[in-house]
């Protein structure tokens, strides 16, 4: 017989590859209001997600960023093959595009029993350990969200995850971003989640080579599932 608290952490995983950032936030929000409908009905068993994926070149801005942080207009945008969309997460402006590993975990956070300044630092936290995997001491910069490198060192310090999130009734969706692969140059176009002088770099260029996306997300996963304690279950 299953006990209870495997039953509030049964988390389905999505491995979505390469998909359009509107196409997957609509599928977001669907799997989002399932879950905001079942606490509702107080339903005894609310199955969890957790999204996968990376996107062609987009920009998005959070509830709280200023279009300001954007440092191109709309005919640059279309010549750099990009979108841009304005969105209900928290946060500032950030980038996603190929290379680039999304996660979106749509949780029932009642059941983790999770505050979201826990469930943001628990994002950190599964990062922060896979980034270790590869001998980056990764850190947390005070007073900033995401997953840092030589946060300690003023001149040093570089973004290497970005995560913004959205929570209602404790459900959460949206996420975090973890440069693996992902082409530097399209940051210059921004002010990075409104910073203008900390720098964005990725694993690929830590580590000084191409990294095996594939394996980097798996590591990512493990460490997620790790962290929070989820039981994978497929349907």
């Amino acid at each position: 017989m299953l006990n209870k608290e495997y039953m509030l952490k049964q988390t389905k995983f999505h491995s979505l590859g390469i998909i359009d950032y509107k196409e997957c936030w609509d599928y977001q929000e669907t799997l989002f209001n399932e879950i905001l409908f079942q606490k509702r009905e107080e339903k005894k068993e609310i199955l969890n997600h957790l999204i996968f994926c990376e996107h062609p070149h987009v920009y998005t801005l959070g509830k709280s960023g200023s279009e300001d942080n954007m440092l191109i207009n709309y005919i640059q945008l279309q010549a750099k093959n990009a979108t841009f969309h304005k969105i209900n997460r928290g946060g500032d402006i950030t980038y996603h595009g190929p290379g680039q590993l999304v996660g979106y975990p749509i949780l029932n956070l009642t059941a983790f029993n999770l505050g979201i300044r826990e469930y943001i630092h628990s994002l950190e936290e599964a990062i922060i350990i896979s980034l270790n995997h590869f001998n980056l001491n990764a850190t947390r910069l005070e007073g900033a969200i995401g997953v840092w490198l030589d946060a300690d060192n003023p001149k040093k310090v570089r973004k290497i995850c970005a995560i913004g999130v959205r929570t209602s009734h404790w459900v959460s969706m949206h996420g975090f971003a973890f440069n693996i692969n992902t082409d530097l140059d399209y940051f210059k176009h921004i002010n990075p989640c409104g910073f203008t002088d900390k720098a964005v770099t990725s694993l690929k260029k830590e580590l000084g080579k191409e990294q095996d996306f594939n394996y980097v997300s798996e590591i990512v996963k493990e460490n997620l599932q790790s962290v929070f304690k989820f039981e994978f279950i497929s349907l």
